[in-house]
């Protein structure tokens, strides 16, 4: 794409996730190729049969149900229009172009697409930006076709967040806590509770699903508490942690003092750089046919 100012969602994806550190790139990656195989095992698809990626983002899930089913068709469905305009660019560059369809729409607004006319819908990290989750369920449920197969990936947030008062992004910052205080104000006040990204949990997810009709639902949860891997300080300092709120960065220069700042840092980076952080995360794959 030009280096034209991009949508936020573009912008985060492409960019701001990764604080410019190619090791991260590499992390995150590492991680993301099984989660979009694990929602496409939950798929089969057959020739000339439809696939709808809502949310389809940089077109992780999308290029990865072409890859898989050779003979199948792709909706890429976003809200973001640059995202889009960067996935079909690479439909193009791969030579499957053909095989894709390129819809601007909100997952909780697919009225573009007809009842039943798709076999299959998959989402990743989507329901996390919509405050309509169950009107986006009920929508998956009419465009799938009798039979046809939901399978999605969604981070419980709840579980990690809110952090005790001296920790922050999994660090002990009880010598700074009330700076770390001033920063997850901010935070929280660009984001509150009921903010759809932490809005809901894995039985929410459920719900959804099963009060927009689908008669056979399956869910798998995983939880980990481990210690932090990454102790690249740069990174840290400028990785955004989603497309709405600041990397930390500029958090800092929103709510501390330079000399708050600079105190901040001065706790918070030996920790970041010798590991010694803890990591908490809850991931739910839910998977479900009509």
């Amino acid at each position: 794409m030009t280096d034209a100012k991009q949508d936020m969602w573009a912008e985060w994806l492409l960019k701001r996730r990764f604080g410019g550190d190619p090791e991260l790139i590499k992390k995150m990656f590492d991680f993301l190729y099984p989660v979009r195989d694990k929602v496409l095992s939950h798929v089969n698809l057959r020739e000339n049969e439809t696939l709808l990626d809502v949310g389809c983002g940089d077109g992780l899930i999308s290029f990865g149900a072409l890859e898989k089913f050779e003979r199948c068709r792709v909706i890429f469905s976003d809200i973001s229009e640059d995202l889009l305009k960067h996935a079909e660019t690479l439909s193009q560059e791969l030579n499957v172009h053909d095989r894709c369809q390129f819809v601007r729409a909100s997952a909780d607004d697919l009225s573009m697409l007809d009842d039943g006319s798709v076999d299959a819908v998959t989402t990743r990290s989507v329901l996390i930006y919509v405050s309509a989750k169950q009107k986006a369920f009920n929508e998956f449920h009419r465009v799938l076709k009798e039979g046809g197969q939901l399978s999605i990936f969604e981070p419980i947030n709840r579980f990690a967040f809110p952090e005790p008062p001296n920790r922050f992004g999994g660090y002990d910052v009880t010598p700074v806590a009330d700076l770390a205080q001033k920063l997850v104000a901010l935070y929280q006040h660009l984001q509150p509770d009921t903010d759809p990204m932490g809005d809901f949990d894995e039985r929410d997810l459920v719900a959804c699903a099963e009060n927009s009709g689908f008669p056979e639902i399956h869910l798998e949860l995983q939880i980990e508490v481990r210690p932090h891997e990454d102790s690249d300080w740069s990174a840290f300092l400028h990785t955004a942690g989603n497309p709405k709120i600041p990397t930390l960065e500029e958090a800092m220069g929103q709510v501390l003092t330079p000399a708050e700042a600079e105190k901040f840092k001065n706790h918070l980076r030996p920790l970041v750089e010798a590991k010694q952080g803890t990591r908490r995360s809850a991931l739910a794959y839910l998977w479900a046919v009509k």
